[in-house]
């Protein structure tokens, strides 16, 4: 398979260049030249296969040869040594727990993926290579985490101050040894776009090696749509149908679920929810896209105004806006509906969410009112994280019913080791040549 760049048709790589690049020397994103097809049988005897060989099943196109079968399946069970359960919350409503790996956040599928994949292709190169990358909450962490003690890979991650939770800020500033957290004086989408610059500029790039692991870098994106495929697997005997509503901020995870319904997997329709940054739901309606500034809101890691994958959903249907219309609705929540939402979900059915879950949820129920789908199409949320990252802004009533597992604990009493640097370019460039 290769890849070319959304901004020039004509720029062509490898799996490996667009994982080791991460953004195209022009800024495009990657995106693969052709969309591979399921089998007809893959499809309908998917809940007879086992996790591990769906997923390889799944990426196996989009790598190609550039990775040996045997190392290939080695780092799809080292990515999905975790459980992904679909949870009947109520009637045909399920959650999609993301959230029971090391960081617990869906990000940690993609994280632990391209680690496995960079670390395969720096196997004999003696270059540092440095992984420069941004969040809004739990990229860092899970990235972090993924790449912690990666042979010849240093990590640096850009993060708002002030704009992530205390356990996420915890998870991506204490692990020290080859990850370094930068706090930066401003909003994610600032965060991402100094990272945006820093792969164009050469005179960094002949300083260091860079790569990102934003869901820019094709390697954290594509093994998404292992969520999708697993969900549709635990359905598949109990619903003919499927609509999945996505926590949507930098629309990487939705953009993965729709390349898996372009490759054959059924699914009914998408929900992209959003909160109160809502460039996206705008678009939809409009046909306009045009960005402000990013607002902060309890579903932090949806903080986004410039959604960097939206530019990839585009392309899988052909920028045609009534086309995208058929198979993806866009919906935008503000924090006072998704409190309330958190509070009675767990009053009416026991069940936790998270402010993005709480989202998710929001956009699947308005959904599937206004279309009036029927009880044999199963709704699935994805609750990407777990409630306890968000424990210190839940709404006051659920605050103490929130579980804090074990592995978490610990977290707490660690120091946080971050650099400040204000929302400023130069700032992180010079940072990143003195060090």
């Amino acid at each position: 398979m290769k890849y070319f760049s959304l901004q020039n048709k004509q720029h062509i790589v490898s799996f490996e260049d667009a994982v080791v690049q991460g953004l195209a020397p022009d800024k495009g994103l990657y995106f693969p030249e052709r969309i591979p097809a399921f089998e007809k049988d893959f499809i309908d005897n998917i809940e007879q296969q086992n996790d591990l060989d769906i997923a390889y099943t799944a990426i196996r196109p989009f790598v190609g040869d550039e990775i040996p079968e045997a190392t290939l399946r080695q780092i799809i069970a080292d990515t999905l040594s975790f459980p992904f359960p679909v949870q009947k919350v109520a009637g045909n409503i399920y959650a999609l727990e993301l959230f029971h790996g090391p960081t617990l956040a869906f990000k940690d599928v993609g994280a632990r993926f391209m680690a496995g994949c960079l670390g395969y292709f720096r196997r004999n190169d003696t270059r540092p290579v440095t992984v420069l990358v941004a969040t809004s909450g739990d990229t860092g962490g899970a990235v972090a985490h993924g790449f912690y003690n990666v042979p010849g890979v240093r990590v640096v991650i850009l993060y708002p101050s002030g704009k992530v939770s205390t356990l996420q800020e915890k998870q991506l500033t204490t692990l020290n040894g080859n990850i370094t957290a930068l706090e930066i004086a401003g909003t994610f989408d600032d965060c991402q776009r100094m990272v945006k610059t820093a792969f164009l500029d050469a005179e960094l790039q002949a300083h260091c090696l860079l790569t990102s692991a934003n869901s820019i870098n094709v390697a954290r994106w594509l093994p998404q749509m292992f969520y999708y495929l697993l969900a549709w697997k635990q359905l598949k005997t109990s619903y003919p149908n499927v609509v999945f509503s996505v926590p949507s901020g930098n629309f990487g995870n939705i953009c993965a679920g729709m390349m898996a319904a372009a490759m054959g997997l059924p699914v009914d329709h998408f929900v992209a929810s959003t909160n109160v940054n809502d460039t996206v739901p705008r678009f939809m309606q409009t046909g306009q896209y045009t960005p402000g500034q990013a607002t902060p809101t309890l579903s932090n890691a949806m903080d986004v105004a410039d959604p960097s994958n939206f530019v990839r959903i585009l392309e899988l249907f052909s920028n045609s806006l009534p086309a995208l219309k058929e198979k993806l609705t866009s919906i935008s929540f503000d924090d006072k509906a998704t409190a309330a939402t958190m509070e009675q979900v767990w009053k009416e059915h026991q069940y936790m969410l998270d402010p993005h879950g709480a989202v998710g949820y929001l956009g699947l129920q308005q959904y599937l009112q206004q279309t009036g789908a029927a009880n044999n199409t199963a709704g699935v949320f994805l609750e990407t994280a777990h409630p306890v990252k968000f424990a210190d802004t839940a709404p006051a009533s659920l605050q103490d019913k929130i579980v804090t597992p074990e592995r978490v604990q610990s977290l707490y009493a660690l120091e946080k080791k971050a650099v400040q640097l204000p929302n400023d370019y130069k700032a992180l460039k010079d940072w990143l040549i003195a060090n």
